[in-house]
């Protein structure tokens, strides 16, 4: 479950008049282990004012397990980020995690006129927060923001994107490989569908546990259909259910 919302969280606008989307766009996905249900996810995206004068979007990815899972690993997450509409950059990005025993809350508030972000986390034994200023590279997104960012680029096969993404305190680039055009089975019917893979320059994060590939549609709006994670055993898959 959690390697799917890494996927979700991880690839993922131009202003509102050229947006291959709508504000307004919800996507529900149904996440499975093998096959066997094992949750639901959502993204959306809406109008937003940020300080109640910076024209923005506020993306939402929310995931959590069924009541079958919840007994063996029961999530509960929520990540929300602020992107500008106009200059294209996040302005703050939220992680409320609650994963079986673990639990996570973070922020980060980011300046780019200044290329600075301010982390605030909160140390799960002390309950104490922490708040920590740090550079960060101009143009610099989210995980949430990056996905729709990349929804707006031109993807032919054999080519790689490059992101400057800073969450967690850690600022790293990601890079999305463009492998190969599927046809497959989606709730609009069959489509043509590019497979595109995330990866995190100069970390090992996906090659020690598993590739993560997302099939978006082959047009225009670049939709989400599928999302697949290969762990030691078996893996596991979000499916498009329902766009709004």
């Amino acid at each position: 479950m959690r390697r799917i919302m890494v996927a979700l969280f991880l690839l993922g606008c131009i202003t509102a008049s050229a947006l291959n989307f709508d504000a307004g766009e919800t996507l529900t996905f149904q996440v499975k282990y093998g096959m066997v249900s094992a949750g639901e996810a959502t993204l959306s995206i809406q109008p937003y004012s940020y300080n109640d004068s910076i024209p923005a979007y506020q993306i939402q990815s929310v995931a959590k397990t069924n009541k079958f899972f919840d007994s063996v690993f029961k999530v509960r997450d929520k990540i929300e980020s602020v992107w500008d509409a106009d200059k294209l950059v996040s302005l703050r990005f939220t992680k409320r995690l609650r994963e079986g025993k673990y639990w996570q809350k973070r922020t980060h508030y980011y300046y780019p006129a200044t290329n600075i972000t301010v982390y605030t986390r909160q140390n799960r034994k002390t309950k104490q927060w922490k708040t920590t200023t740090m550079d960060i590279p101009p143009h610099t997104q989210d995980i949430l923001t990056a996905f729709y960012w990349v929804r707006t680029q031109s993807l032919a096969v054999g080519d790689s994107i490059l992101i400057n993404i800073t969450v967690d305190g850690h600022t790293t680039v990601a890079k999305v490989i463009v492998h190969e055009t599927e046809e497959l089975d989606t709730i609009f019917g069959k489509k043509s569908c590019v497979k595109i893979e995330p990866l995190l320059v100069g970390e090992s994060l996906f090659k020690q546990t598993g590739a993560i590939y997302i099939w978006l549609t082959n047009d225009e709006n670049k939709i989400p259909v599928l999302l697949e994670s290969k762990i030691v055993f078996g893996h596991f898959r979000a499916i498009l259910t329902n766009a709004k």
